[in-house]
């Protein structure tokens, strides 16, 4: 019939096959992704970034490198030696003069030498003694101090995570004055610290008069050499660990600082010229300790006190 239009057939085929659609991946995405892990195993947190230091430290633990040696030392007058010896200062041999005038303080030498054990007894003619302390006024005493034994900056952090704390750590850009490390050797014993760190080269080492400030303390606390601080604080960023710069134009106050409570490394400069350039551009961060009572600055050993104080109240 004319008027009669054909239509296609349609019809659904019931034909076997791949057909268009999600892949389940609608399903999958509805599905939830499980407990969030924890924070040492989440990429880019700080915590992971210490686990993966302690993993590393504990990886090359036994072959711990040291920061070496320093060079021996003489005492020299019959008041330097008997305080020394009274402090707990290092010593390996007691010269004592011959024919000597045998006073209290001679006395007092001799009997705490051998109190203490491994301390060699020597007797030299006066010739001998001027010889070795170049025309000093030895007063016929002279002790000699072995070479301190240096930790390697490494060594500080990687025994903090053998304990499983985190590292608080001492670092010293500048100061010279023997004293002033023995003073923040104290301070970081007194306060749980972890050890100090100083630089190779133009800075106090552990000399007799850094081991009689410590007041002892040195006997338990190590002091790591660095050949370049600069680099010692980038690794120790590494690790993790958050750098503290004492500076009397720090943009934080002290105690505003969050991060005194983790892995930690204040650095303290010279107390006339503070941290060195690179040194300060290498700290996370630049803080000051308020002085109401208008000081210019604190030396290094009170400076390093406060620091800590505040560190270890935060930790407590």
């Amino acid at each position: 019939m004319a008027g009669n239009s054909q239509r296609p057939n349609r019809r659904t085929s019931n034909k076997k096959g791949a057909q268009v659609g999600s892949g389940g991946k609608r399903r999958r995405g509805l599905e939830g992704k499980g407990p969030t892990p924890p924070a040492e195993m989440r990429k880019g947190h700080v915590k992971n970034r210490i686990a993966g230091a302690k993993a590393r430290q504990s990886a090359r633990r036994p072959a711990a490198r040291r920061g070496g040696k320093g060079t021996s030392e003489l005492v020299v007058g019959r008041n330097p030696v008997v305080e020394a010896l009274r402090e707990g200062v290092p010593a390996s041999t007691l010269y004592v003069q011959q024919f000597i005038d045998n006073d209290e303080r001679v006395r007092e030498a001799l009997k705490l030498a051998a109190d203490r054990g491994g301390i060699h007894l020597m007797e030299a003619p006066r010739p001998e003694l001027d010889r070795m302390t170049n025309g000093l006024n030895h007063q016929g005493l002279v002790l000699q101090i072995p070479p301190y034994e240096y930790a390697h900056p490494e060594d500080l952090s990687a025994a903090a995570y053998d304990d499983g704390e985190d590292p608080l750590i001492v670092a010293l850009d500048g100061v010279t004055d023997p004293r002033n490390l023995g003073a923040v050797v104290r301070s970081v014993a007194a306060f749980g610290g972890h050890g100090v760190v100083v630089p190779e080269r133009r800075a106090a080492g552990m000399t007799a008069g850094a081991w009689k400030t410590s007041a002892g303390t040195a006997a338990r606390t190590p002091v790591a050499r660095a050949t370049n601080l600069t680099r010692a604080l980038e690794a120790y960023q590494k690790e993790g660990l958050f750098v503290v710069g004492l500076a009397a134009d720090g943009e934080a106050e002290i105690q505003d600082v969050a991060a005194l409570d983790g892995p930690l490394v204040i650095v303290v400069g010279s107390e006339g010229k503070g941290l060195s350039r690179l040194v300060g551009e290498t700290c996370d961060m630049r803080v000051r300790i308020p002085m109401p009572g208008g000081a210019e600055s604190l030396n290094a050993g009170v400076a390093a006190g406060v620091a800590l104080y505040e560190a270890a109240r935060r930790r407590a």
